[in-house]
Protein backbone atom coordinates (compact mmCIF):
# COMPACT_ATOMS: atom_id res chain seq x y z
CA UNK A 1 0.00 0.00 0.00
CA UNK A 2 1.24 3.48 -0.92
CA UNK A 3 0.14 7.09 -0.42
CA UNK A 4 -0.71 8.76 -3.74
CA UNK A 5 -1.68 12.24 -4.92
CA UNK A 6 -3.83 13.07 -7.93
CA UNK A 7 -5.70 15.92 -9.56
CA UNK A 8 -8.22 16.49 -12.31
CA UNK A 9 -7.32 18.17 -15.63
CA UNK A 10 -8.33 21.67 -14.48
CA UNK A 11 -6.64 21.15 -11.09
CA UNK A 12 -9.75 22.26 -9.19
CA UNK A 13 -9.99 18.88 -7.44
CA UNK A 14 -7.00 17.35 -5.70
CA UNK A 15 -7.00 13.92 -4.13
CA UNK A 16 -4.91 11.99 -1.66
CA UNK A 17 -5.24 8.24 -1.29
CA UNK A 18 -3.67 7.14 1.99
CA UNK A 19 -3.47 3.39 1.36
CA UNK A 20 -3.68 2.69 -2.36
CA UNK A 21 -2.86 -0.67 -3.85
CA UNK A 22 0.09 -0.91 -6.21
CA UNK A 23 -1.87 -3.41 -8.35
CA UNK A 24 -3.63 -2.13 -11.46
CA UNK A 25 -6.77 -3.83 -12.67
CA UNK A 26 -8.66 -3.50 -15.93
CA UNK A 27 -12.44 -3.50 -15.90
CA UNK A 28 -14.09 -4.57 -19.16
CA UNK A 29 -17.74 -4.13 -18.11
CA UNK A 30 -19.92 -2.26 -20.56
CA UNK A 31 -20.48 0.60 -18.09
CA UNK A 32 -16.76 1.22 -17.52
CA UNK A 33 -16.07 1.01 -21.25
CA UNK A 34 -18.83 3.53 -21.96
CA UNK A 35 -17.62 5.79 -19.11
CA UNK A 36 -13.94 5.74 -20.05
CA UNK A 37 -13.99 5.04 -23.78
CA UNK A 38 -12.18 1.73 -23.30
CA UNK A 39 -11.27 -0.58 -20.44
CA UNK A 40 -10.93 1.23 -17.13
CA UNK A 41 -7.40 0.84 -15.77
CA UNK A 42 -7.69 1.51 -12.06
CA UNK A 43 -6.32 0.90 -8.59
CA UNK A 44 -8.10 0.13 -5.34
CA UNK A 45 -7.68 3.07 -2.95
CA UNK A 46 -9.73 1.55 -0.12
CA UNK A 47 -11.74 4.03 1.98
CA UNK A 48 -9.00 6.45 3.00
CA UNK A 49 -9.39 9.02 0.21
CA UNK A 50 -9.66 12.78 0.73
CA UNK A 51 -10.55 15.49 -1.75
CA UNK A 52 -10.00 19.22 -1.88
CA UNK A 53 -12.40 21.04 -4.17
CA UNK A 54 -15.14 18.58 -3.21
CA UNK A 55 -17.85 21.03 -4.25
CA UNK A 56 -16.74 20.46 -7.87
CA UNK A 57 -17.33 16.69 -7.70
CA UNK A 58 -20.42 15.52 -9.58
CA UNK A 59 -21.83 12.09 -8.71
CA UNK A 60 -23.62 9.64 -10.97
CA UNK A 61 -25.35 6.74 -9.18
CA UNK A 62 -24.54 4.01 -11.67
CA UNK A 63 -26.19 1.21 -9.67
CA UNK A 64 -27.83 0.51 -6.31
CA UNK A 65 -24.44 -0.33 -4.87
CA UNK A 66 -21.97 1.95 -6.66
CA UNK A 67 -21.49 5.50 -7.87
CA UNK A 68 -19.07 7.31 -10.17
CA UNK A 69 -17.52 10.70 -9.49
CA UNK A 70 -16.17 13.21 -11.95
CA UNK A 71 -15.08 16.86 -12.05
CA UNK A 72 -18.06 19.06 -12.93
CA UNK A 73 -15.75 21.57 -14.64
CA UNK A 74 -13.37 19.52 -16.81
CA UNK A 75 -15.09 16.11 -16.77
CA UNK A 76 -12.11 14.13 -15.45
CA UNK A 77 -13.19 10.72 -14.14
CA UNK A 78 -12.22 10.62 -10.47
CA UNK A 79 -13.57 7.41 -8.97
CA UNK A 80 -15.88 4.45 -8.91
CA UNK A 81 -17.07 4.05 -5.31
CA UNK A 82 -18.71 1.02 -3.69
CA UNK A 83 -21.34 2.55 -1.40
CA UNK A 84 -21.54 -0.29 1.13
CA UNK A 85 -17.95 0.02 2.36
CA UNK A 86 -16.92 3.42 0.89
CA UNK A 87 -14.27 1.70 -1.27
CA UNK A 88 -12.79 3.93 -3.98
CA UNK A 89 -11.52 2.47 -7.24
CA UNK A 90 -9.65 5.23 -9.07
CA UNK A 91 -8.24 5.55 -12.60
CA UNK A 92 -4.49 4.96 -12.41
CA UNK A 93 -3.82 7.76 -14.90
CA UNK A 94 -4.88 10.34 -12.30
CA UNK A 95 -1.89 9.71 -10.10
CA UNK A 96 1.37 11.62 -10.30
CA UNK A 97 3.70 8.75 -9.43
CA UNK A 98 3.28 5.76 -11.74
CA UNK A 99 6.44 3.95 -10.61
CA UNK A 100 5.99 0.61 -8.93
CA UNK A 101 2.54 -0.26 -10.27
CA UNK A 102 1.85 -3.80 -11.49
CA UNK A 103 -0.97 -4.70 -13.87
CA UNK A 104 -2.16 -7.95 -12.33
CA UNK A 105 -5.91 -8.50 -12.79
CA UNK A 106 -8.84 -8.04 -15.16
CA UNK A 107 -12.51 -8.11 -14.23
CA UNK A 108 -15.65 -8.65 -16.30
CA UNK A 109 -13.38 -10.54 -18.68
CA UNK A 110 -16.52 -12.15 -20.10
CA UNK A 111 -17.63 -8.70 -21.37
CA UNK A 112 -14.29 -7.79 -23.00
CA UNK A 113 -14.76 -7.05 -26.70
CA UNK A 114 -12.59 -8.93 -29.18
CA UNK A 115 -11.01 -5.82 -30.71
CA UNK A 116 -8.31 -5.48 -28.00
CA UNK A 117 -6.20 -7.82 -25.90
CA UNK A 118 -3.58 -7.25 -23.19
CA UNK A 119 -0.47 -9.41 -23.32
CA UNK A 120 0.14 -9.31 -19.54
CA UNK A 121 -0.46 -12.50 -17.57
CA UNK A 122 -3.19 -11.54 -15.10
CA UNK A 123 -5.86 -13.02 -12.88
CA UNK A 124 -9.10 -12.89 -14.92
CA UNK A 125 -12.55 -12.83 -13.31
CA UNK A 126 -15.99 -12.92 -14.94
CA UNK A 127 -18.83 -10.61 -13.96
CA UNK A 128 -20.48 -13.46 -12.07
CA UNK A 129 -17.32 -14.02 -10.04
CA UNK A 130 -17.06 -10.30 -9.23
CA UNK A 131 -20.69 -10.07 -8.09
CA UNK A 132 -20.22 -13.17 -5.93
CA UNK A 133 -17.20 -11.57 -4.27
CA UNK A 134 -18.28 -7.93 -3.88
CA UNK A 135 -22.02 -7.43 -4.33
CA UNK A 136 -23.90 -6.75 -1.12
CA UNK A 137 -26.00 -9.64 0.08
CA UNK A 138 -29.65 -9.00 0.88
Amino acid sequence: MVKLKASCLCDQINTEAESASENIGACHCSMCRKWSGGPLLAIDCNDQVTFSGEEKIAIFNSSEWAERGFCSTCGTHLFYRLKQNNQYIMPVGLFENEAGFTFDHQIFIDEKPSYYCFSNQTKNMTGEEIFAQYAPSD
